[in-house]
């Protein structure tokens, strides 16, 4: 059997982190770094994602950098296109890029439901279609969607984006069912209120806030660092059994 350090490595393995110049994106990307992995960060922020790159060059691994917008179907063909050219081949794939148009049903605009469902549910549709083919030739590969619990249970104002996340909950359950017998493995992460800049944005205000956290038996929002860690954990050959499964971490908002 190997060592429990080599389980919960990733040593050697190619991975690309959509969303990767900040926030939980950021976070994953260096984690799977100092884990052993070579990475590719997308985004439209090429400033952050230099940075960032930087900050993953430390730990004496590669990193390329892709700048696109996931808004559009040509940016998520380009990323996805433009990942292999760079590795041949990506072991892991991180949908990890995300927006949060924020409105109740009568509130929110056609054009922000459109450009939401865009980022968050075509892009990885389209990503991990593409990345699946050098996968299925390998035999083996991780694709881990960083969903919600919004996707799961319901938020008011969040029209749009629960309708994202939820769609995304069931194209992975449907990537982890058609892939399952090339030993690819499929999950999602469904995080609380996470402490990055678009959490900030949402939640920052106390009034808004501290109901939120109030609802949660841990009584606290979340970080990057501790989403990083489970992605970590079902990248790496210590999860291989755990297929199409929706992973929550809410501080156990959704047991009440």
């Amino acid at each position: 059997m190997n060592k429990i350090s080599d389980r919960f490595l990733v040593t050697g393995k190619k991975a690309l982190v959509t969303g990767g110049s900040k926030g939980i994106g950021a976070e994953i990307a260096l984690n799977l770094a100092q884990a052993g992995a070579d990475i590719v960060i997308a985004g439209r922020d090429l400033v952050s994602l230099t940075r960032i790159k930087k900050n993953i060059c430390t730990y004496g691994r590669k990193c390329e950098v892709i700048e696109a917008d996931l808004r559009t179907i040509e940016g998520a063909k380009y990323t996805a296109e433009k990942a292999l050219e760079y590795f041949n081949t990506i072991d892991i794939l991180i949908n990890n890029a995300g927006i949060a148009n924020i409105g109740s049903l009568w509130e929110a605009s056609i054009e922000d439901w459109d450009e939401t469902q865009a980022v968050n549910l075509r892009a990885p549709f389209i990503i991990s279609k593409i990345l699946s083919d050098p996968m299925r030739k390998q035999r083996r590969g991780k694709i881990i969607n960083i969903s919600s619990q919004a996707g799961v249970i319901a938020l008011d104002g969040h029209a749009a984006y629960a309708a994202s996340k939820g769609g995304l909950n069931m194209l992975t359950k449907v990537t982890a069912a058609e892939l399952g017998s090339y030993n690819i493995q499929c999950n999602a992460v469904a995080p609380t209120v996470i402490l990055t800049e678009m959490g900030e944005k949402v939640w920052g205000e106390p009034n808004k806030g501290e109901p939120m956290k109030a609802k949660i038996p841990l009584n606290r929002f979340g970080t990057p660092l501790e989403v990083a860690d489970l992605v970590l954990f079902l990248a790496s050959s210590a999860s291989d059994l755990i297929t199409g499964q929706v992973v929550l971490i809410d501080g156990g908002y959704t047991i009440i």
